[in-house]
This record gives C-alpha cells, structure tokens and sequence, in this order.
C-alpha cells in the first residue's frame, strides 16, 4: 500500500527534533533507519502528518565506555555495534542478538534506539537488552531522564515514552567475565523470530530475554529465580513460558510458542555453561 500523505522536516539537533515533537504533538513521528516506521505507514497503521527525520544526527552515534557501562547513542546502527570491539568484549550477548538481525541491509541501516523505541516483542534487541538489565536515557522538554528496561516497555508496540521525547542513549551495564547465548528459531533466514531467547550467566545469577513470548519484550523471571537458587539448566528453562501470555498465529499456536522457549532456554543456558 502507500502511506497516506505527510510532511517532511530534517532535523539538524536532538534539541529541533524535540521542538518539532512539542509543535506537532502525537500527529509527529520520528524516522531514523526507517525499518520500523515505514512498514507501519505502508500498511497505514501509522499515519503521522509529519514525519521527523533524525536519521543524520551524528552526535547520537557513539559507542563509549562510562564507567560501569557501555553507552550506545541511539541512533547507533546496528552493523557498527555487531563489529564493536567493545560491546564485543564488555557486552557480547548485545554484539550477538545484532548478528541476527535481518540482513546486511538492514543492519547497515537500521539503529538501537529504533529497534527498541518501536517495542515489537517480536525484535531480537529488546530481548538482548532486557537481559543485560540495560537502561535508557530519554530526552524531552523536561530535560533527560533515565528508564529501566523492565519499566520501558508497557504494551503492545507501546513504550513509555512521550509524544514529545525521543530516545537517545542506551546503557548497558558492562559483564566482561559472563557467558552468553543467543538463540533464535525461525521458518526462514531473515524471518521474524518464532520465538527468541537471550540468555547471560555470570555466575549463580542470569539474565533471560524471550522473543515473542507476550505482546510486550519480556523477561523470564522465573527462569532467573530457579538458577539463583540452584536449579538445573533442564530445571530452570521448565519454567521459561511460566507467567507469560504468548499470542497463536499462522506461524505458532501457543503451546508450541511456550515448548520452544522452554527448549531455546535450555540451549541457552547450557551454552552459557549453566
């Protein structure tokens, strides 16, 4: 289909783009690699009366050390923090989950703050994220504030943020000694994710993100809660569907949802060395 017509501004600095945010209300969307928001106005399941491109903003294009974290500027593509010697070596499941998303053409293209900003529980990197208990810095009219990943996702391709905010650096918290693991089923390559699984051990605690196991990126708390206490790689990934409210369609019904996530965490946790 094609979207219906809309208005285009470039925006020169985070400060313009949140000025055009605050002139247009909810009628302004922002567009950054274009992978999220496009597909969405094809198919007229977003119609923005203008549309807000913040794609060359540089100065939010930045992989950092910050003390105990790596900081990610949001509109950092996806390709340039798959290649990361630094997410490589302080946040690898990051670095992973990346590999395996799209293709070379969207990684080349597409950004972190964008994958996430969407909120599609379907996307590798929200799951990754949630894993490494990454947090995100929002900026609005108010000035900038700092969210958790566990409180930024709020529904289905909702999020906690304003009309009037954009994303614009990602925190993750640095884990040089942890294992990881990155699994992911699908029909074919280059598919949406089934189901996902990002999975970090450091030690008696671990992190589990799943993929398209709710209408929002989750964490498997009560997969975390067993290993903690001791459990078994087998014993623990028993539990990953636990709590969580997958969605049937053409590709899964919900018990083979829930039967691949056991399985994936249980891969998961097992590469991990759990």
């Amino acid at each position: 289909m094609i979207p219906v017509a809309f208005d285009y501004e470039r925006a020169e600095s985070v400060d313009h783009a949140l000025a055009l945010l605050a002139e247009h209300g909810d009628e302004a969307k922002l567009l950054a690699g274009g992978h999220s928001l496009l597909p969405l106005m094809k198919y007229r399941l977003a119609a923005p009366s203008l549309v807000v491109d913040v794609g060359r903003l540089s100065s939010l294009s930045y992989i950092r050390e910050d003390g105990d974290h790596v900081a990610i500027g949001a509109l950092t593509r996806h390709r340039d923090v798959e290649i990361s010697d630094l997410v490589q070596a302080e946040a690898g499941l990051l670095a992973a989950a990346t590999s395996k998303v799209g293709d070379p053409q969207v990684r080349h293209r597409g950004t972190l703050g964008g994958s996430l900003a969407h909120g599609d529980p379907a996307s590798d990197l929200p799951a990754a994220v949630i894993a490494l208990r990454g947090s995100l810095v929002i900026s609005g009219p108010g000035g900038n504030r700092e969210v958790e990943v566990d409180e930024f996702f709020t529904g289905f391709l909702e999020t906690v943020l304003h009309h009037d905010e954009m994303l614009t650096e990602v925190r993750i918290p640095k884990r040089p000694d942890a294992s990881w693991s990155f699994q992911k089923f699908n029909r074919r390559a280059q598919d949406w994710a089934i189901v996902g699984a990002a999975v970090i051990v450091d030690g008696s605690t671990c992190g589990v993100g799943l993929v398209n196991m709710d209408a929002r990126p989750v964490r498997a708390e009560a997969v975390e809660e067993a290993v903690a206490s001791g459990a078994s790689a087998e014993d623990a990934a028993a539990l990953a569907a636990d709590g969580l409210e997958p969605t049937g369609d053409l590709n899964a019904s919900v018990d083979y949802r829930c039967h691949l996530a056991r399985v994936l965490t249980r891969r998961g946790l097992e590469e991990s060395g759990r």
